[in-house]
């Protein structure tokens, strides 16, 4: 049992740069301006041999009003209730502000327990600020640099009481084992529950799609609880941010990432950054939830999205968000359909489900749909099934033959999953047109019940296979002299 410590302070005073110190990533984006940081973000920390989750949070602004920032404080406001302990931070350059005193006196009444720290305190620039923050009442101020690392060893001398509480309570409350029991119950048939794992590898799940398509109003649906920002503003979702949920029963875990706008349109260097941040969580999902906007689908970027994740080799699910708007469904579903098989025909067969993040419904749906996208992605076949289709396929329709030079297939087998790979043994593969790749491609999507998942067939040429080609033996005298004599009865 570990303990968490939420990092929480003003705006840019370099809360993102500590959690990634501690958690010895790069996960949270940096920036110097301020106000970087909007959702809280979970890590694994360690510092020498202790172990604990620390909480990335947004800056603390001095409004309570259902704006943006006041939205941002009262998310922070809910990770010191979850924390066991908060690392308060201020600038020591820029000193004690007015806002610091604020805060400081919520943390106070709140009764957290609080450990003051003075970052940005290498050099002496930082002697006054530190000087200062005695005046906030939290205590002995504690002086880091995040950027260097320098008081990360200080740090861990005031967790290392606070772990050790924590792993006390852990053990006081652990079932007792090894101990005597009576003969009978000895001989009593063990129960086969208790063999099974408590527990599976969570699935992997990222939602993509352009801004305000209502990502993460679905994940905070989906997960029962308002864990991301959200609200009527395009692009308030910066990080790439994970969170886990036993959803239907089954253990996943759900990033959420930032609105993708044309590569044009973007200007903003913090928003190239946000991009970047959510296609590195594409490359770490399974499942791929492809998010578009009932009002305006399939636009020219959401294109470039769904192309996107199948060039990853991810498997994809098409979901339309704001279901409960749409009058006319059923004419609209239809019309869906037809753009998607018409307009994204590498991703033909993929699931399409609709859904209302707002109001829930089509939740099941979803789910079920991505468990089977999971499933088909993971899914092997026989090599002899295969070959045997394989023999159908060419007899049906054989490859062309380039300049006259006839293509053999001759061998296929499967090598990977995750997508599905297959590897066919041919002749003259650099011949092979893309078209009859991809009737091969379709076939097995057909044949072999694979829709929608990205397929992945590599043709290889099988060389002479003679093993005694461009070899020299040793031949003895007795059957060169044979070989030399012009009379056959006397070779051998």
């Amino acid at each position: 049992m570990s303990f968490t410590l939420a990092i929480v302070g003003r705006p840019n005073v370099g809360k993102s740069t500590l959690f990634n110190r501690l958690v010895g990533r790069k996960l949270a984006l940096v920036d110097d301006q301020p106000g970087v940081t909007r959702d809280l973000r979970e890590g694994d920390a360690k510092i020498f041999d202790l172990r604990f989750t620390v909480i990335d949070t947004a800056g603390l602004e001095d409004v309570t009003d259902d704006s943006l920032q006041g939205r941002m404080r009262r998310l922070t406001e809910r990770a010191v209730d979850m924390a066991d302990v908060c690392l308060f931070l201020i600038d020591g350059r820029v000193g004690v502000t007015a806002t610091d005193e604020v805060f400081a006196d919520i943390l106070r009444k709140k009764g957290a327990r609080v450990i003051l720290g003075v970052n940005k305190a290498e050099g002496k620039a930082a002697d006054g600020g530190a000087v200062e923050a005695w005046a906030l009442g939290l205590g002995e101020p504690l002086r880091l640099s995040a950027e260097h690392g320098e008081g990360i060893d200080d740090l861990y001398y005031i967790l290392r009481p606070i772990g050790d509480e924590f792993t006390e309570r852990a053990e006081a409350d652990a079932p007792l084992v090894d101990i005597d029991i009576p003969e009978d119950e000895a001989d009593e048939e063990a129960d086969p529950e208790w063999h099974k794992p408590t527990h599976e590898k969570p699935l992997q799940i990222a939602v993509i799609g352009r801004p305000n398509a209502g990502k993460s109003t679905l994940i905070n649906k989906i997960i029962g609880e308002d864990r991301l920002l959200t609200g009527p503003e395009a692009g308030i979702t910066r990080d790439a941010i994970s969170v886990k949920s036993d959803w239907y029963g089954t253990p996943t875990r759900i990033f959420d990432t930032a609105g993708m706008r044309k590569k044009a349109r973007i200007s903003d260097k913090l928003e190239k950054m946000s991009v970047s941040d959510g296609l590195r969580a594409v490359r770490f999902a399974e499942v791929i939830v492809v998010l578009l906007d009932v009002e305006i689908p399939f636009e020219q970027q959401d294109l470039r999205i769904a192309d996107y994740a199948e060039t990853e080799g991810r498997a994809v699910v098409i979901a339309v968000n704001k279901w409960d708007l749409e009058d006319e469904k059923q004419d609209k579903l239809a019309q869906l359909r037809e753009s998607f098989e018409r307009l994204l025909p590498q991703l033909r067969g993929a699931p399409l489900v609709t859904v209302s993040a707002k109001t829930g419904r089509g939740l099941d749906r979803l789910h079920d749909a991505i468990i089977r996208a999971h499933d088909i992605w993971n899914r092997r076949i026989p090599t002899n099934r295969l070959n045997t289709w394989l023999g159908a396929m060419t007899e049906a329709h054989p490859p062309p033959a380039p300049g006259g030079r006839r293509i053999k297939l001759r061998y296929m087998t499967q090598v990977k999953t995750r997508p599905p790979g297959f590897v066919v043994m041919c002749s003259h593969p650099d011949l092979m047109q893309e078209s009859y790749k991809r009737y091969l491609v379709n076939g097995l999507r057909d044949h072999f019940d694979m829709p929608g998942t990205p397929i992945r067939i590599m043709l290889r040429g099988q060389g002479d296979k003679n093993p005694f080609k461009d070899k020299k033996f040793h031949t003895p005298s007795r059957l060169r002299k044979h070989k030399a004599s012009k009379d056959p009865d006397q070779r051998f």
